[in-house]
Formats: structure tokens, sequence, C-alpha cells
């Protein structure tokens, strides 16, 4: 987990939410399949009620040193069928297929998207023995997934089902493929060669890192025999489009047009951190939203997308995960080294397409979700995009879809300590029930995701050495006040005629004792926001 492949971690902080009642209640319910392994970062598709897993890896998360991150032992080298409803699992290797399937179908973090009968793969990043080294794959492979699973099951022949195409602009990992309309998007991600390394690319077995800064848009004429790419003019934001390893779903605008937002996600170009704001895209272009801030949730994770055309809302649930903050007790805790968690959350659009965050009542067991993926159930109403139709929800309980795989870990911060037994790939399956909120149904909004001051307290816990950053959307004067945790002032500074855009400001402070809670207002003439500032125990004051 760095900035060269997964997340760089670092420090703590505290924020505040509040209660607002909830469109709707979700519940899990765990189920188990014997003999069924555990596997992260998939690719999947389904047909007649049965799963088709492609990918992915069987170990948990990746250790740091070179020699053994993402080794070709922990690699998924075979088709897997889950049928969730009998509980039964069939699977096969991928040996009967060309070489250069082979090496794809086994790499890890594919962009997919399935289009009817046709489940498509893009890119991935694996061992190639062909090249005899770790790469993202320029292969574009069409599985006809109906056709493989009942092959498997019946334990005959899937070669003629499966055909690929070679192009560089598939020669991506780690970003997320979805279409409008007619038109897919292959939404950012990078092109990664050679093997993983903390240490960056220049140390022992360098390696080379690219992201794409790219929305690619194509269109594809598939016959069955022959697949025709046509590459559109892509989009490029070297800024705001560099981004992996998140969420992309697909939305309901408040137009109601269909789109897709892009959610969180790593790294920010200025910072080891991930992304707090999102990017909507819809067929005439993309909007970088900066108003909006998404707290919980930055890495990929199962996502549930849900619209009420009655209330003109959207809404998008996020299951556990990776994330920079995670609630205690009531409180937002800001954690720099971006640990697994286990917030369930949704970010709510409405109508004049302002977004919110909220926090579910209920937690993924453990600390679950990083890698794992939704599976739909689409014998439910929802739109062609799959966004479920809130409205068509009842009152009872309702199977929604699944959640499955992702990694498994043991205390939230492994990376550095990580030798490989601190997690496993999950083979847990869980039902997601949904059902219309009763009166009492309460979510908890996070209000610093609507606040546009943005401020940030570094570090924290503190010394007394005081740094924010924080951002204004005009020329204005600013007021910082710290008050102890029994409301009495500690300090006030005013800030006079500070600039549009992010700024950041450094005091040390005389007053706060060590081991004490404080709160950090900032005030404008229109907003106001209030973090608290732990301070430690080893304060010299």
């Amino acid at each position: 987990m760095n900035k060269f492949l997964f997340p760089f971690l670092f420090a703590i902080g505290i924020f505040t939410i509040n209660a607002q009642t909830a469109p709707f209640e979700i519940s899990l319910e765990p189920i188990s399949i014997t003999n069924l392994g555990g596997i992260q970062s998939f690719s999947f598709g389904q047909a007649n009620g049965k799963w088709l897993l492609v990918g992915g890896r069987l170990d948990g998360l990746h250790i740091r040193q070179p020699f053994a991150a993402f080794d070709i032992a922990g690699h998924n080298n075979q088709l897997i069928v889950v049928d969730p409803v009998s509980q039964q699992k069939w699977s096969a290797p991928l040996t009967s297929l060309s070489t250069a399937i082979q090496e794809q179908l086994s790499s890890t973090n594919m962009q997919f998207f399935q289009d009817g009968d046709y489940l498509y793969c893009v890119g991935g990043y694996g061992y190639s023995a062909t090249l005899g080294n770790h790469t993202t794959f320029d292969r574009l492979t069409v599985i006809k997934v109906a056709d493989v699973i009942n092959a498997i099951i019946n334990n005959t022949s899937f070669s003629t089902s499966i055909r690929q195409i070679t192009d560089s602009q598939f020669q991506v990992t780690g970003g997320r493929l979805k279409k409008i309309g007619s038109i897919y998007h292959l939404l950012g991600g990078q092109k990664f060669i050679g093997r993983y390394n903390p240490m960056g690319p220049n140390n022992g077995p360098g390696f080379i890192q690219e992201y794409t800064n790219n929305i690619r848009k194509f269109t594809i004429t598939d016959n069955g025999t022959n697949i025709t790419i046509n590459h559109l003019t892509a989009y490029t934001d070297a800024v705001n489009l560099h981004r992996r390893d998140y969420n992309a779903e697909p939305q309901i605008l408040p137009n109601g047009n269909e789109g897709i937002t892009m959610f969180s996600g790593v790294f920010q170009t200025t910072a080891d951190l991930p992304f707090l704001n999102s990017v909507t895209v819809d067929s005439n272009g993309y909007a970088v939203n900066n108003t909006f801030q998404q707290y919980y949730n930055h890495y990929h994770c199962p996502v549930l997308p849900i619209y009420s055309e009655l209330n003109n809302e959207m809404h998008t649930v996020f299951f556990g995960g990776i994330a920079q903050f995670y609630d205690n007790a009531g409180t937002l805790v800001q954690d720099n080294n971006v640990p697994f968690v286990n917030t369930i959350a949704r970010v709510t659009t409405d109508s004049s397409g302002n977004m919110a965050e909220y926090k579910l009542p209920i937690v993924m067991p453990s600390l679950l979700g990083s890698g794992a993926e939704f599976i739909p159930n689409l014998n439910l109403p929802h739109f062609n995009n799959e966004v479920f139709k809130l409205d068509n929800v009842p009152t009872t309980n309702t199977l929604i879809g699944y959640i499955f795989g992702g990694i498994s870990s043991t205390p939230p911060n492994i990376f550095f300590v990580n030798d490989g037994t601190q997690s496993t790939s999950n083979n847990q399956i869980f039902k997601v029930f949904i059902k219309k909120s009763s009166p009492l149904s309460v979510d908890e909004l996070n209000q610093s995701s609507t606040n546009n001051l943005n401020l940030m307290i570094y570090p924290n816990p503190n010394d007394g050495i005081l740094n924010i950053t924080f951002n204004l959307i005009k020329n204005e004067n600013v007021t910082l006040t710290i008050h102890d945790i029994k409301g009495s002032l500690v300090d006030k500074i005013e800030l006079k005629n500070w600039k549009i855009g992010k700024n950041n400001f450094q005091k040390e402070i005389d007053n706060l004792k060590g081991g004490n809670v404080y709160l950090i207002s900032l005030e404008t003439p229109t907003e106001k926001i209030t973090h608290k500032l732990i301070v430690g125990n080893r304060m010299h004051k």
C-alpha cells in the first residue's frame, strides 16, 4: 500500500456528525459455500443466477518486499462459477486457452463490464511468462458468459467462447470501465510495468508507473466473431483524473440522464493521500465537484447505486474497504495511514446536484470490503445502467444483491508489518437486503462532506504546532478560534483577506496541555466548521 501501487499511510484527526432520516434500510446476512476459496480484486459476470469469477488474487494484501509482492502463487488461474442460491461452486483451469489469454485472465485489477451476453475484460496487472516480467496487459478479452458457465458446469470446452484482441489503449490497471448509452468509458487507472517496490521506481528492481490521467472513450462492434474498436477523443486532466483503485459508479443525474461519478481514489498529485472530491461524467464531458468531500470509503469496495424518481435523489452506498477517515464513537477520525475500515456509508445527490455523505447504522463484519464486489440481483427493477429503482423497494426485506470476496485484514494498519499472515482473501458471501425505512431509521450526516472550507489539521494528535489547511471560494477574512473541551477560549486569531483556493496556516499554540482535546473552529462571514484536535501526552510545554 503505497503511492506506487497501493495506499501510503500517515496520522489522526476528528470531526462531527448529525442524524438524518434514512431513505432505506440495509442489512447483511452471511452465507458460506463449501470449498469456495477466497479471492480479491477480481472481475465477474453473471447469467441465469450464476456468477463467473475471473482473475484476481488468492492471497491478502500484497507484501512490501519486491520478490514476494504479487507472486505467481497468488494468481487466480482458474475460472470459477458460483450459484449463490443452491450454494454450489465449479471451476476449470485456464490451460485450454492461448498463453496470451491465460496471462491476462490470471491478472488482478482488470477493468470489466458486462454488456448483454458478453463480459469485456480490459488490461490488468500480473506476471507474464512471455515477457519474463510483471506487466499491465494491453488486451481486451471478451467472454460469452452463459456459454462459459455452462461449459464449466458440464466439464466441456469453452475455448471458442473467449476471444482476445491487443490494443495499447487498453494497457490499464486499477481504473474502471463503465458505459453511457453506447459509449464505453475507461476511467482513470495506470500502466505499471515491473515488480512492485515501495522504495520507488529507481530502487532495486525498477519499474514504470504511468497514470493515464484520462477518461478514454470508445465503442465496440462485436458480431460474436470479430471485435472492432472505435476510439473517440479522450478527456485528459493530469490533476483531477489522476486516480486509480477507486469507485466509479453508474448514476441517474438530476436531469434524468445516465452518468458516472468517480468517487475518491488515489493519489493526489500534491500529497500521497486519497482524493476527497468527486468527478461527474455525462455524455457531454466531465465536471469536478469540489463542493463535496467524501471522507469514508476511498478505495475500491462493493457499491450499491439506487435512485428515487419520486424525489429525484441518487443514493450510492459504499461497503467498507480502505479510507483515510473512520467513525469512532460519534467522531470522525483522520488516519493518514489510510487503514482498513468497516464503515458502510452512502453519498446522496439531490435534485439540485448537491452531494452529502451519511454513515449508516450498520458496519461491515470485521474490516471487510477492500477488493470485494457487489453483485446485483438484476431481477429487481433497474435502469439500463443497472442503477436500482428505489421507489419499487417494498417495506419488507428484499434481496438486492450479494457482496463477495475482498481482503480480510486483522488490524486496520498492516502495511508496514505485513509478512502475508495479517490478511487473507475473503471467501465469505453476504446477502444484501434492502427495505423501505421505518420512521425511526436514521443515518448520520457527515457535516464536513458539505462544507466548502474543507478544514484539515496536521498533525493530529499534535504537539502544540498547529498546522491547518482550508479552502476559500472567495477572498475573505477568516477567524480561527481554539476552545478547550469545556468551552473556554484558548486562542483567537484573525486572518485578514485570505486568498481564494487552498490556504495553509501554521502557529505554535502556547496554552495547549498534553493529553487534552481542543475544538478548532474556522469561520468566514458565510460558513463555520469545527474539528477536534488531540494534543499528545509527550508534548514539551
